[in-house]
């Protein structure tokens, strides 16, 4: 596939995991098309893949799963013991 961006011949379609909003209005999007180019490190998503993850923000309402996920904050200078 040809990137968009370098104009190179080597991107690859993968299919990721995208969060929108924070707190209780945060959704989360699995198996995102993501246009990938391994020459200049772009990603980027298509028009089409753009308006579906609209629909999808604007309508939730049965495309989505309730699950419990843990999260955690960022924090610096926190140690890590091994």
């Amino acid at each position: 596939m040809i990137c968009d961006v370098c104009g190179k011949d080597g991107a690859r379609q993968r299919y990721l995991t995208r969060s929108y909003g924070k707190g209780e209005s945060l959704l989360i999007i699995e198996d995102v098309p993501v246009i990938c180019c391994s020459h200049c490190g772009e990603r980027y998503m298509t028009a089409q893949t753009l308006d579906q993850i609209e629909l999808i923000k604007r309508s939730p309402e049965g495309l989505v799963k309730k699950r419990s996920v843990p999260v955690a904050a960022f924090e610096q200078n926190i140690s890590i013991s091994e």
